[in-house]
């Protein structure tokens, strides 16, 4: 999987599984393979720990972003530095750092969704439903979050995704390629 392939879900991951999961509710959907999506809060305060924890590391980025091209260069920076979404940060380039950075400070919908909103029950399923939760997640955790959504989703397939954290792409994008692929019948030999 190329670097032009994962750019796309980096500003939020999360939020792009519950907007999947909403878009196959108003039937646009042909299936959805959700990586550890948000919305499967139950009240304000279940909804107040990955808020709080996305807004902190939106104003601590804000406030480093001028020295960032300087520190990305350092694996070992990238590696902690992206430790709440991933466990292999270092896996990613400077450059890749530096434009997950900018996509999440440009990113409005982080600052827009409210806690009053939340993905509501669906059964039956519209289409085929995968819910991709991250072992390692920890903005998300699958034992919080992922048993409220399968509560949400009975139908749903459940898949907890070994050795990645939040956001899979960067650690393993091989499996979450042919995690994809699974879920839409795609053929993982032409990956």
């Amino acid at each position: 999987m190329t670097s032009a392939s994962t750019d796309l879900i980096w500003p939020g991951t999360h939020s792009v599984g519950w907007i999947a999961i909403e878009l196959a509710r108003r039937g646009r959907a042909a299936s959805v393979c959700a990586f550890s999506p948000a919305g499967f809060w139950w009240d304000r305060a279940s909804h107040r720990r990955p808020a709080q924890a996305i807004r902190a590391s939106r104003a601590f980025t804000r406030l480093l972003r001028p020295a960032a091209r300087f520190a990305a260069r350092s694996a070992s920076v990238r590696r902690l530095s992206l430790r709440p979404v991933a466990l292999h940060g270092d896996r990613l380039t400077a450059a890749q750092v530096l434009d997950m950075i900018d996509d999440c400070l440009d990113c409005r919908f982080m600052d827009e969704y409210r806690p009053d909103e939340w993905a509501h029950p669906l059964d039956p399923l519209p289409c085929p439903v995968t819910l991709a939760w991250a072992q390692l997640d920890r903005l998300i955790p699958a034992a919080t979050y992922g048993s409220t959504a399968r509560q949400r989703l009975p139908d749903a397939t459940w898949m907890l995704l070994p050795d990645v954290g939040h956001i899979p792409m960067i650690d393993d994008p091989d499996l979450v390629a042919r995690t994809i692929l699974t879920v839409t019948g795609g053929d993982a030999a032409q990956s």
